[in-house]
């Protein structure tokens, strides 16, 4: 991804083949972005007839959004922060059931220029996806992976963009019967 408009194209393209996938599948998808505050949705939305898989996004950028909006624990922020797997993990489950949806997808991080830590670099991003399996199947899970992008605060958040949409093909793919 070199150019934004090249960044976006990409963003765009696989936003579409989730569309079709959960279209396709009868499936919906719901997010809870915190440094992305909406792109995800957006790109989400931005296709024609999202309505038959997109119900929901939540915008939860400070603490108390993310602890009202998805009940994520106070006790959990205090002593993770907002940026930590276990809160992206939250984000996720809450998102999905909240929303009643078959997928969802979190985002939490640093975009910077600010907010670093020694242990917490800008750039760090974790993304969760969250699926719903069938009641009685035991099959509904969460996966959250830890990311360190480069370069400044636009490139951070398309890059989250770019990978948030990437991993959640990829499971719907990985949870396809067919594949």
């Amino acid at each position: 991804m070199d150019t934004p408009t090249e960044r976006h194209d990409e963003i765009r393209s696989i936003a579409t083949r989730v569309g079709s996938r959960l279209r396709d599948r009868n499936e919906t998808v719901s997010t809870a972005e915190s440094l992305t505050g909406g792109m995800i949705s957006a790109e989400l939305t931005a296709i024609p007839g999202s309505s038959d898989y997109f119900t929901r996004g939540f915008v939860t950028y400070a603490y108390d959004a993310k602890r009202s909006a998805l009940a994520v624990p106070r006790e959990l922020l205090d002593e993770h922060g907002a940026v930590a797997e276990a809160v992206a993990t939250r984000m996720a489950q809450s998102a999905r059931d909240i929303a009643d949806t078959t997928w969802a997808i979190s985002v939490t991080g640093i975009a910077g220029p600010d907010g670093r830590t020694e242990t917490k670099p800008v750039g760090l991003v974790y993304i969760a996806i969250a699926y719903a399996g069938p009641w009685g199947t035991q099959t509904s899970a969460v996966t959250a992976d830890r990311f360190v992008f480069d370069g400044d605060r636009q490139s951070v958040r398309h890059q989250t963009v770019y990978t948030a949409l990437e991993s959640l093909e990829t499971a719907i793919t990985r949870s396809s019967p067919d594949e």
